[in-house]
């Protein structure tokens, strides 16, 4: 998993996070220059966004708010199960 900024069919700029789609195994300055570029180019593209990618990285912890989004769909952290998204 990556966080990338893409425009026109471009990567313009890519954070590897192979750990869990969190965590880089880069090293700190690497990785922060990595994460500068990506917030530039988001900027660049029109982001407001001091940070663009912080409300991303929230998106994997299923634990913050009471529900979340993952690749499972919607989850209801309090009751660890999934929210159905139509009813019959």
């Amino acid at each position: 998993m990556a966080a990338l900024v893409a425009a026109g069919g471009r990567v313009l700029a890519e954070v590897a996070l192979p750990l869990g789609g969190l965590v880089s195994a880069e090293p700190v300055e690497t990785l922060r220059l990595q994460v500068e570029a990506a917030v530039n180019a988001a900027r660049a593209l029109g982001s407001p966004l001091q940070d663009p990618f912080m409300m991303m990285s929230f998106l994997a912890l299923e634990v913050i708010p009471s529900l979340k989004l993952t690749d499972k769909g919607l989850v209801d952290v309090d009751r660890f199960a999934l929210v159905p998204l139509w009813t019959d």
